[in-house]
This record gives structure tokens, C-alpha cells and sequence, in this order.
């Protein structure tokens, strides 16, 4: 190649690196992998060392990571954050166990091998054991100042514990575990927002808060794992990396337990094969290892090059993320009746396993992501989890693309599809779908519903598998000859189930609402359904405004109670559950109206000291009040014990008179 071609895919290169940093560090929107932004890098840093006059100061190779943002006051470092050199290899890593040793000389070498956390790095000013100031990398000189966001995660300590340094600038890492993960885009899914496509960017996204309270609840942590300058104090100044982390464990600070130390190159060789192969064991992802020269003299001794030092790299796994083209939306219907797009994709090698299909979670998240049909999107692999699409490659589009829409019908059985304002998921209403068999029979038969002794969950998947149980009502139809096709269904055993099967019958409406799965009603919504309407045919003939005269039913509840009577199957299969002799009435006996509670509605929180929820439940409903489970501006009373929770938070908003259960006790009649 040319100086002059050179100079050409130089300008390039340049061009697609720092569009790719606008849009992963300012637009959030990232447009090409990690992998590939690394191999672009890697191209321009080769070319710019075969032709030296091509190096310029605006260069990506000059600059650690992207310019500080403006919505926060600048952070300056005490020194330079570098970021380091890539390895991708053995052979790679043996060449940089060669410069190291060569460049140091007759100064012994040994290396401190690290987990590379997939977060965002961030360093810690301490001042007289107290949390001063803390910023992002930023450009490597000025990050941006976040310590009010960085004030809110557990793992940073606000004060150091002693003896501490005068002063000390601690780096490491924000992260986001896995299990926090799915915690928090479970939540988000439940609010109808948007989920996160990966820890990292949920990492990064909640450090860079405008209200702290938004980053505590992204429930964040930290890994330190450097110390860039100590002045003074009382404390014990390290010598060398194995010595500096020892030292941020004794002032306070969360460091990786699975740190260690490699005497040669190919115990670091070992190591990070050993923790590619493991790396899902972990509860937070990593995407490498970094390694270090350990003595500090010798880091000094060998120095950096443009952004890189020379005493330490990263060795990268294989890319669990790619680019692949969406060739269909389709939807699965899941055991619990969610609709659940997928996206079917051109097949892609991710991490060594070849993807074909990957999640897309919900309506929601195509829609804000703008997500369509016929676009190159980004899609990643972590685990044995489904793979997800990240998003879109918008520049990549044609116009041929088509915007996806959700049914309105279930894909399985054709039955309307609910989707309330602010859910996130659509649900297939058809108590009697084929796609949620299993988890409705199952549910059906549990304690809590109608309580069939034998009927657990492992019979529960024998029937619906052998096709003994198709739905709800099938249960009833059982008998010792369909139950012989069952794996190690004895005959006692077979009378036993049979003899419970017949005894839930006469459960009550109470139970069977339950066990029904009607969205949003569970145990004490069922309760009061079913003193309430008595029978199951004025339930299903009632209006949503008869239905929200009920204590605690508001127009969620009332809306799905219609559109499950609504549907002809449901209708059908309770049919079959009459022709059966289940009882579709009120077992439970009409409240008490000449009791002393009678006409008021009492929500029951914390833990009372001498009563259990059942108990004082009983008593309030004996003396003629209602339980419920929620509190409204219907409700009267509030009953708070020990650690009462959001409840008596509204009940005081609400203005609801709070009893404790001395109180409770005072407005009963007196034992008999």
C-alpha cells in the first residue's frame, strides 16, 4: 500500500470510528459490534505505525473514549485514564510478554491477570477518608462529574476506612449484575417501558442520571480495581498491583475475588482460557482479561504509547455479539397466554453457536427501538439465554423494510388478545388455549385454587403431554383407564388422585374463580367476587359497572373479568365443568349485616403481634367486615403491624384511618 492509499483508508477509517463513538457514548445507539469497532481500531493503529507522518493529534489512536457530555460539570483526572491495547490470541499474547521483557530489560517480570467487567469506568477522589468527588473516563483527561449518582451504589464506600490516605483516585468499574438485570427489565416490562438490551448499557445509562434516585434504583455495583495516585497519610503505600488491590480491600472497597497472579505468560494464557470457558458461572458479565505488569517500577520503566500503556493489555473473548438480517417477526404464545415476538434471522455464528432466531420481549420495546422487518439489526448472545436483538442498523436501510404490528387475535386458537393501557405484554384471553394447557391445569389443581392432592406439577405435565388433559375441564373426566397411560400411575395411587378429584368439586365459586386464571384475580379478588354475584352465571351477565360496585374491583379488574366471559371457549369449558358437578356457587356463607363491622372494608399490612393475616382476617369477618386487598378510597380501615409497607404509605395519603391491632380488637365484641 501507498502513503497515498494509506492516507485514503486512514481518512476512513477515522470517519467510522468517530461516528461509531458518537453513537455508542452520546447517542447510546450503537451501529456496529464491539468487535467490529475493535477491528477497525486495530486497522487504523497498524497503519498509522507503517506510516508514522499519517499520525495526527485528532486521531481516534490519541484518544482514550469520547468527549465529556455537557449535561454534567467536567471531572478532570489526577492522571490520564488510559485505555488499553487489544489481544485477541495466544500468539498475541505471547508477542506482548515479548516487548514487555524486552523493553524491561534486566527487571524482573511477573503479571497480575483480571476479570475485564463489561461496565463503565469510573474513578473516585477521596479526601481525608471521605468520597470527595467521582467522574467518568470521558476523553481520558476530563470525564464527566456523576458523584451525587455514584453516592448511591452499596459497593462504593463514602468513607474509607482507616488508616486513610490524605488523598487517593480509585478506579473501577459500574456494573449491573445479571440477576439485577433481569430484575430491573422485569420491572420495566411490568410498567409497559422499554427494557435494556444488556447490563452494561443499563450500567452506563443509570450513572449518567439527571435525578440519583433513577440511577438507586438501577441497583448498581462496583468492582475497584486500580490506584492512580496516593498522597501522604498514615497508610501503607503499594508497591505493586497484587499489593494495590490488597490495599483497596483494607480501606473498604469491593474488589474481584477471582483476581490472580501468573509468575509466566502462559499461566496467563491458561487463565484466560480457563474464564472464557467459565464465564457464565458469573453473576455479571466480562468480556475479557486484563493483565498487567505487577511491579510498579517496571509499569514506570515501560511507559505508554499514544493511548495505550505498554505494561498492561486486554485480552478479548470471542464477540457474543453480530450483525444479521431480520427476515420475519413471529409470535409464540407462552404457558401464562403472553404473545411473545421473535425475530427469525439470517443465520449468524455467535460465540461459536450458529443463531437463528433471537427475543425481541414485547411490542414495546420493537416499537421504541424501531425495530422493522427486513433490517440489518445487531443482535448479542450472553449465556444459555435466548439471543436478543439489540436494535436496528437504521443507516443499512433500503425502504423495503415493513413496520412490524402485534395481532390482535392469538396465533394458536384465534381468540381475542387483551392488551391494557400500560402493559407491556398482550395475553391470549382463552382460558382453553393450547399454548397455556399445561400452566392453566397446573394452576387450576394448586392449593391455593382447588387443591387436588396428587394433581402437582410433574402430573400436571404427564397429563397435558400424553394429551390426557387438554384443558381445565378435562380434569373431570379422568378415570382409571385414561390414568393407566401414565408412567408409575399405580392403582392406589390412581383412586387416591380420582378420590380427590371428586372432592374439589365442591370447592365453591370462590375457589374455582381462582383456579380459573382470570388476569388480576387472584384469592381475595375471587373472595369478594363470589360472595358478591353468588353464582357464576350473575358474574358473567355482569356489566364492568355492576362488577366495580365491588370492594377493590376498579376498571383493570372489572375489564378483564368481561373479556373472559366474553369469549365463547371460556363460556364452553365452564360448561363442561357444570356437566361435570363442580360447584359454580358461593360455598362461602353471606356475610354477617347486623355485625359490628358490618359495611366495612378493612386492608390488612405488616405483621400484627399476636395475629396471623388469617386470623384477623377471620375476626373482621365475623364480626361483619370485608377483607381486601387493596387500599382505596373505598376503604375504611387500614390494620398496620411491623414492617407495613406501601400500603399504609397510600392508606396516609388517602387519608384511610390506620388501626394497630389494639384498635382492631377494641371495635370487636367481645370473645365469647
Amino acid at each position: 500500500m501507498t502513503e497515498r492509499e494509506a492516507r485514503a483508508r486512514v481518512d476512513d477509517l477515522r470517519a467510522r470510528i468517530d461516528d461509531a463513538n458518537y453513537r455508542y457514548y452520546v447517542l447510546d445507539d450503537p451501529a456496529i459490534t464491539d468487535a467490529e469497532f475493535d477491528a477497525l481500531l486495530r486497522e487504523l493503529i497498524e497503519l498509522e505505525t507503517r506510516f508514522p507522518a499519517l499520525r495526527t493529534p485528532d486521531s481516534p489512536t490519541q484518544r482514550v473514549g469520547a468527549p465529556a457530555s455537557e449535561r454534567f460539570a467536567p471531572y478532570e483526572h489526577a492522571r490520564p485514564m488510559l485505555s488499553l491495547s487489544n489481544t485477541f490470541s495466544a500468539d498475541e499474547l505471547r508477542a506482548f510478554d515479548e516487548r514487555v521483557r524486552k523493553l524491561a530489560g534486566e527487571a524482573p517480570v511477573s503479571y497480575v491477570c483480571e476479570l475485564k467487567i463489561d461496565g463503565l469506568a469510573i474513578a473516585l477522589d477521596y479526601r481525608g477518608g471521605s468520597l470527595d468527588r467521582g467522574g467518568t473516563r470521558g476523553d481520558g483527561r476530563t470525564g464527566e462529574d456523576v458523584t451525587a449518582n455514584l453516592r448511591t451504589i452499596p459497593t462504593i464506600p463514602l468513607r474509607l476506612r482507616p488508616p486513610a490516605p490524605s488523598f487517593i483516585e480509585v478506579r473501577g468499574e459500574v456494573y449491573l449484575r445479571k440477576s439485577d438485570f433481569e430484575r430491573l427489565n422485569a420491572r420495566r416490562e411490568r410498567a409497559g417501558a422499554a427494557v435494556f438490551a444488556n447490563p452494561r448499557n443499563a450500567a452506563s445509562g443509570g450513572v449518567r442520571q439527571l435525578d440519583p434516585k433513577l440511577t438507586a434504583e438501577r441497583r448498581l455495583s462496583f468492582f475497584a480495581y486500580a490506584v492512580a495516585v496516593q498522597q501522604n497519610g498514615e497508610g501503607a503505600v503499594a508497591r505493586t498491583q497484587w499489593e494495590a488491590l490488597a490495599l483497596l480491600r483494607e480501606l473498604g472497597f469491593h474488589v474481584n475475588e477471582n483476581i490472580e497472579r501468573a509468575a509466566t505468560i502462559d499461566d496467563v494464557i491458561a487463565y484466560c482460557d480457563r474464564w472464557e470457558a467459565r464465564r457464565d458461572e458469573l453473576d455479571y458479565e466480562i468480556d475479557g482479561v486484563v493483565v498487567k505488569v505487577d511491579d510498579f517500577a517496571t509499569q514506570e520503566l515501560l511507559g505508554s504509547v499514544a493511548r495505550d500503556p505498554r505494561w498492561a493489555t486486554s485480552f478479548k473473548f470471542k464477540p457474543r455479539e453480530a450483525r444479521s438480517k431480520l427476515l420475519d417477526i413471529v409470535i409464540t404464545v407462552g404457558r401464562t397466554g403472553t404473545l411473545n415476538p421473535n425475530a427469525v434471522l439470517e443465520p449468524v455464528q455467535i460465540g461459536g453457536v450458529t443463531v437463528r432466531n433471537a427475543t425481541l420481549h414485547n411490542a414495546e420495546y420493537i416499537a421504541s427501538n424501531d425495530i422493522r422487518i427486513g433490517d440489518t439489526v445487531l443482535v448479542t448472545r450472553a449465556g444459555d439465554v435466548i439471543p436478543r436483538v439489540v436494535g436496528p442498523i437504521a443507516s443499512e436501510r433500503t425502504g423495503h423494510e415493513r413496520i412490524f404490528a402485534m395481532p390482535d387475535r392469538c396465533p394458536v386458537c384465534g381468540s381475542a388478545v387483551d392488551h391494557p393501557p400500560g402493559e407491556a405484554m398482550s395475553r391470549c384471553t382463552n382460558a382453553a388455549c393450547a399454548a397455556q394447557v399445561y400452566e392453566r391445569v397446573r394452576h387450576f389443581a394448586s392449593r391455593g385454587a382447588m387443591d387436588i392432592e396428587g394433581f402437582g406439577d410433574v402430573f400436571a405435565e404427564q397429563a397435558t403431554q400424553l394429551g390426557l388433559v387438554r384443558d381445565i375441564a378435562d380434569i373431570y373426566a379422568l378415570d382409571a383407564q385414561r390414568l393407566t397411560a401414565v408412567p408409575r400411575m399405580g392403582e392406589k395411587s390412581s383412586a387416591n388422585l380420582l378420590a380427590a378429584i371428586e372432592g374439589s368439586k365442591s370447592r365453591g365459586l370462590a375457589r374455582v374463580l381462582t383456579g380459573l386464571g382470570i388476569r388480576f384475580v387472584g384469592e381475595q379478588t375471587a373472595a369478594i367476587l363470589a360472595a358478591d354475584f353468588g353464582t357464576i352465571e350473575a358474574l358473567a351477565e355482569a356489566t364492568e359497572e355492576e362488577l366495580q360496585r365491588s370492594e377493590g374491583i376498579g376498571p383493570e379488574v372489572a375489564g378483564s373479568v368481561r373479556l373472559f366471559f366474553a369469549q365463547p371457549a371460556n363460556r364452553e369449558m365452564i360448561e363442561r365443568l357444570r356437566a361435570a358437578g363442580v360447584s359454580l356457587a358461593s360455598s362461602e356463607p353471606r356475610r354477617r349485616t347486623d355485625g359490628p363491622l358490618a359495611g366495612k372494608s378493612f386492608v390488612l399490612t405488616g405483621t400484627l403481634p399476636s395475629l396471623t393475616r388469617e386470623e384477623a382476617t377471620a375476626l373482621i369477618e365475623a364480626a361483619g367486615g370485608r377483607v381486601t386487598g387493596s387500599v382505596s378510597k373505598k376503604t375504611d380501615y387500614v390494620v398496620a403491624g411491623e414492617s407495613a409497607g406501601s400500603k399504609l404509605a397510600k392508606a396516609e395519603q388517602l387519608g384511610v384511618a390506620i388501626l394497630d391491632e389494639e384498635a382492631l380488637r377494641a371495635m370487636l365484641p367481645p370473645a365469647s
